[in-house]
């Protein structure tokens, strides 16, 4: 992977933002309506392939969604409600997991987005589906 400089987002606002992305390490590397671009470091987890992982991973990828879904409202709308199924494909042990969320779908009520969590060797750790209702501010 070549290492890029982290994006920032505040000009997005801070509805991305909170405690438990922030101390996971989660950094943006791109950010747009269309896809955005994260990675989380995962050094030294012990925890063998299962659910803890799997939690992740999910922060991940619902990090990544919802943030480019809050891209995609603007200022005039706001995201209100997400739902995200996710399939787990293998534990990451060491460095970084990437995740890239792609736009299936962006209208005024809807954002619909598919993200995928890869290892530094390119493996699938996650995909996800993330889906997020949108409304008038």
């Amino acid at each position: 992977m070549t290492q890029t400089n982290p994006v920032d987002l505040s000009v997005f606002g801070d509805a991305h933002r909170g405690t438990l992305a922030e101390r996971m390490g989660i950094e943006f590397i791109e950010a747009g309506p269309e896809r955005v671009v994260g990675r989380m470091p995962v050094e030294g987890n012990t925890q063998p392939y299962g659910l803890l992982h799997g939690g992740a991973s999910v922060v991940l990828a619902e990090t990544l969604g919802s943030t480019a879904a809050a891209i995609h409202a603007g200022p005039e709308r706001i995201a209100v409600g997400i739902e995200i199924n996710a399939t787990h494909h293998r534990s990451a042990t060491s460095g970084h997991v990437t995740g890239v969320a792609t736009k299936l779908h962006g209208g005024r009520t809807l954002a619909t987005y598919d993200i995928e969590i890869t290892d530094e060797q390119g493996r699938r750790v996650c995909t996800s589906r993330l889906t997020c209702m949108l409304r008038d501010r």
